[in-house]
């Protein structure tokens, strides 16, 4: 009863631990970090700002009503110099009698022409008034338009090149675990070897079989591979993490991998035909080339200054005035276009313009230079698949001799005729072998993933999770 008591605590406690373990495959893993990815994210606000723009700069065409109003009070009146109304009224009136005759004339009757401050505004007053205006040709307004298009489908392309990129991240991290664990399996066998080696080893001791150097060196090399599983142990954690951190989850959540490193050494193209097909697929040169596109309907936004600009506009006001809140209203209404054209403007628009233009060439430069760098890269994945690919072939063989091998020495050493040193050199060749092999298939897997990234070949699937925002407008 204790005993089955125990199995049952036992079997219950790695079921809770199993339960805290998630388990991914690598479709997982990419649905996750897609989901997750900070720079995917931002990605996808730089096209929310870019349709905002694109809305902002159709605004600029459509017509604009502003409804405004106001009323102001004079604490005290604006005054300003005018002709004394009565020195000229009373020496007109003089100079005309002097002139009839009527009156003999006396010219100390005339008053000194001066001015005096006069107030011509009432203390209270208001306006009210709508207007309305419409762009009926303003070139900026229309390149705008068209820029804020392209710079649109530049977010929507550089979305895709942070997909691209996140992929191959997270296969790489994610066939690392894989290796890390195919490699700790190799080691835990090769220690699981070394002590049913010792076992064996210290039966043939006590029967006085084999000699104590036999004894000594089996139990030597359980010892010498024990460090090499801790360290295996090790870098499992550290493959996870780094999985953990490119699938942006919680370093606390306990994750495991499901899936094999397959070797698959078809699908490749010759290296001419997968140049040509990187400079028309690659994602990070189509989002340069977009952008180029995007200078260039700058150029002509800066350009646009040079040309006139025509506008309809009319409002309609409501007005009053008064002293004593007792006012008198009064409408006015006016149509009418307003014309401009800048004549100069001290070079501004002219410098401007080259300011674009040199954006533009530089744009072009980073296109020549990443196109270089894309077909470096391109042949040196393609040469590094063949290099592999040899290796894997050799290292295929290798691994069936070397396992022959450690057969021949265990066989000769229960026969009597072997040593416990060509055991232990025939396990360390198995393990190498085994390593050299596994790395192999790692390294074919790496190469063939980041020659797909490079040629633009990603599966069309994991642009369906960010769709709402690639395939709108």
């Amino acid at each position: 009863m204790k005993k089955l008591i125990l199995l049952t605590i036992l079997l219950i406690s790695s079921l809770a631990v199993s339960a805290q373990i998630k388990v991914y495959t690598l479709e997982d893993a990419i649905r996750t970090g897609l989901e997750n990815n900070y720079d995917i994210k931002q990605a996808v606000l730089e096209i929310e700002k870019a349709r905002a723009a694109v809305r902002e700069a159709y605004g600029y065409a459509m017509p604009s009503v502003d409804l405004s109003a106001g009323f102001n009070h004079f604490v005290e009146k604006p005054k300003m110099a005018f002709p004394d109304f009565r020195a000229m009224l009373t020496n007109a009136t003089y100079g005309v009698l002097f002139d009839e005759g009527l009156l003999p004339r006396d010219n100390s009757k005339f008053l000194p022409m001066k001015t005096t401050l006069q107030s011509f505004s009432q203390a209270n007053s208001y306006e009210t008034k709508i207007q309305v205006s419409q762009i009926l040709f303003n070139s900026t307004v229309f390149e705008g338009i068209g820029a804020s298009g392209t710079y649109l489908q530049t977010s929507k392309v550089a979305l895709k090149s942070s997909i691209v990129s996140k992929i191959t991240e997270i296969k790489k991290n994610f066939y690392s675990v894989i290796l890390t664990k195919k490699l700790l399996e190799i080691t835990r066998e090769s220690f699981e070897n070394a002590k049913r080696n010792l076992s064996n080893v210290q039966a043939l001791r006590q029967q006085g079989l084999v000699s104590e150097f036999d004894a000594l060196t089996a139990e030597v090399r359980v010892e010498n591979i024990r460090p090499a599983v801790l360290q295996m142990e090790n870098a499992l954690k550290l493959a996870k993490e780094g999985l953990k951190i490119s699938m942006a989850i919680p370093q606390s959540q306990e994750i495991d991998v499901e899936g094999e490193i397959d070797y698959d050494d078809s699908d490749i193209l010759p290296e001419q035909t997968a140049i040509e097909q990187a400079m028309k697929s690659n994602y990070d040169l189509l989002t340069l080339e977009n952008l180029r596109r995007v200078n260039n309907a700058y150029v002509e936004i800066s350009r646009s200054e040079y040309w006139p600009s025509l506008v309809a506009f009319g409002n309609y006001s409501f007005n009053g005035s008064s002293d004593n809140l007792n006012f008198n209203n009064y409408r006015s209404a006016i149509v009418g276009l307003s014309f401009s054209i800048n004549l100069f403007n001290g070079m501004r628009t002219t410098n401007k313009v080259q300011q674009s233009l040199i954006e533009v060439e530089k744009t072009d430069y980073q296109i020549m230079q990443l196109r270089q760098a894309i077909s470096i890269q391109v042949k040196s994945k393609i040469n590094d698949l063949a290099r592999i690919k040899s290796n894997i072939e050799a290292q295929e063989r290798n691994v069936n001799l070397a396992q022959r091998g450690y057969e021949i020495a265990t066989t000769r050493y229960r026969e009597g005729t072997g040593s416990q040193l060509e055991i232990e050199n025939a396990d360390l060749a198995l393990r190498q072998a085994k390593t050299n092999l596994l790395q192999s298939y790692y390294d074919w897997t790496i190469a063939k993933n980041e020659l797909e990234a490079l040629l633009g070949n990603i599966n069309s699937r994991y642009f369906t999770i960010y769709s709402k925002y690639i395939d709108e407008n």
